[in-house]
């Protein structure tokens, strides 16, 4: 591939001429001399063998060329200042990369709203969000796949600190044949109808959460396609409370009548997968995240 015979100083100088009315004024802002001003922009057309402007009386303006040319420079320029910025706050110590792993049961809302607190405030840093579910944040922790984890437990050789309490309720369609009985309900009446339960996303130290041990059960991959499950009047489960609110509320989901153990409560805790080697973007993301949490 041949080397580019055109620089980036040489496309900003362009840039200025036409931002600033003409080269005078274009010397002037960049500091310059108007003689070295007119070199560059004369150069540049040389290089590129054909003309970029035209003058019109006192003014230089854009040939269709030139403006066309113009247009893809900026971009250049604009994809070449933000590397010169990342390269900086690398260099200060700042993440190119935060790796967030976050358990399903997380309410979204939270997470979406410090995600868009984050992006002014993180120069340049990339996330990379991984959704979970139980065992899938221990494993992300234990096999070094995560700088920030948002799950149900801390694992052995962690310290975590909890974060929000989440409720989860079991409930089924109105009209399911767990609501015709007409009176609470005990284990024995859930171990004869399907219960859905959402599988553990870990591979190595699987667990079962609100599993009644009947093998009466159809298993999905996460909790909004459990709902969608529920909501079809596939069976019963225990969703979070956050998930289905407005489905109760509308009707659409019912909690079923159960003598106990109708609602659990379950804590995510928040955990940094390096404890000794927290970067600044990882630590400020984790501190939006707490707020948000607290605030609501």
């Amino acid at each position: 591939m041949n080397n580019p015979r055109v620089s980036l100083e040489q496309w900003r100088v362009l840039q200025t001429v036409i931002d600033q009315g003409g080269f005078a004024q274009a010397a002037e802002h960049l500091h310059r001399s108007q003689s070295s001003v007119s070199y560059a922009v004369a150069k540049l057309q040389e290089q590129l063998g054909l003309p970029l402007l035209q003058i019109e009386g006192r003014k230089s303006r854009l040939t269709p060329a030139g403006e066309a040319l113009l247009n893809r420079s900026r971009q250049l320029v604009n994809d070449a200042t933000e590397l010169e910025a990342l390269a900086h706050t690398m260099e200060q110590g700042w993440e190119p990369e935060v790796r967030l792993v976050v358990d399903a049961a997380f309410p979204s809302g939270y997470l979406m709203a410090a995600l868009k607190q984050f992006v002014p405030l993180s120069r340049g840093t990339r996330v990379q969000l991984n959704e979970v579910v139980l065992s899938g944040a221990d494993e992300a922790l234990i096999e070094g796949r995560a700088d920030l984890v948002i799950g149900a437990q801390v694992p052995q050789g962690f310290l975590g600190d909890q974060l929000i309490e989440v409720e989860f309720v079991a409930v089924a369609q109105p009209d399911h044949a767990l609501h015709c009985l007409g009176r609470e309900l005990g284990n024995d009446d859930l171990r004869r109808e399907l219960q859905v339960v959402i599988r553990d996303s870990g591979l190595h130290m699987k667990r079962d959460m609100g599993w009644l041990g009947s093998e009466h059960r159809w298993t999905v991959t996460s909790i909004d396609k459990a709902v969608e499950a529920l909501l079809s009047g596939l069976g019963f489960g225990w969703v979070p409370m956050h998930q289905v609110q407005s489905y109760i509320e509308q009707g659409k989901l019912k909690p079923l009548p159960m003598s106990e153990g109708q609602r659990r409560h379950a804590y995510l805790y928040m955990i940094f997968g390096q404890p000794g080697r927290i970067g600044p973007a990882t630590k400020r993301l984790a501190e939006i995240l707490r707020e948000n949490c607290c605030n609501e």
